[in-house]
């Protein structure tokens, strides 16, 4: 599973970045990108950040996923 999570470094960002590599980390074989490229934010169709890709698919944009959806979608 390859999760990249999207934004250019404001905190929001971080944050989502933290929540999603400390769960990923916890028993999970994902592998977690920081991308902050906005040309390639834009490549993946997301206009708002933070957002979370997990195999392709757009999960989240524009907020801060909560610990529980992200459990979600790494049991998933």
């Amino acid at each position: 599973m390859i999760i990249k999570v999207l934004g250019p470094g404001c905190s929001k960002c971080v944050e989502a970045y933290e929540i999603v590599s400390k769960l990923a980390a916890s028993g999970s074989d994902a592998t977690v990108e920081k991308i902050t490229d906005l040309r390639e934010i834009m490549a993946l169709g997301v206009l708002a950040t933070p957002a979370v890709v997990i195999d392709g698919g757009i999960m989240c944009t524009g907020r801060v996923p909560s610990a529980e959806e992200v459990r979600g979608w790494l049991g998933a």
